[in-house]
């Protein structure tokens, strides 16, 4: 699944997601977490993370905090109150887009 593209789609919403359930991460933080809870299945390049980040930073979904970790500079992101009420509403379309996929290609599994 690492060479998939169906999760560039579903980015933002994996990123929102680890923010809700976490206070703060940097992005090296989310790749390894990512990369940890899907045991290697998924991996989010850098090339991917930050421009999504950005982007979810620019629609006001995320701050960004800078800290001194090590004598460098460390981005933290976290979600403002925009973004968790987004994390609602992006978990929600996704738990409806995974169910029409179960009704489409096993409907054995459909609710």
């Amino acid at each position: 699944m690492s060479n998939s593209k169906l999760y560039k789609g579903s980015l933002n919403t994996i990123i929102l997601r680890l923010l809700s359930e976490n206070s703060k991460m940097y992005g090296y933080e989310i790749t390894q977490k990512v990369k940890e809870l899907t045991k290697g299945a998924l991996k989010i390049t850098e090339g991917a993370l930050y421009p999504a980040l950005h982007k979810l930073e620019a629609e006001g979904l995320l701050d960004v905090e800078v800290q001194r970790v090590d004598n460098r500079l460390r981005k933290y992101y976290k979600l403002t109150e925009k973004g968790h009420r987004e994390t609602v509403s992006k978990l929600n379309e996704l738990e409806r887009y995974i169910e029409t996929m179960q009704a489409l290609l096993n409907p054995k599994w459909a609710t």
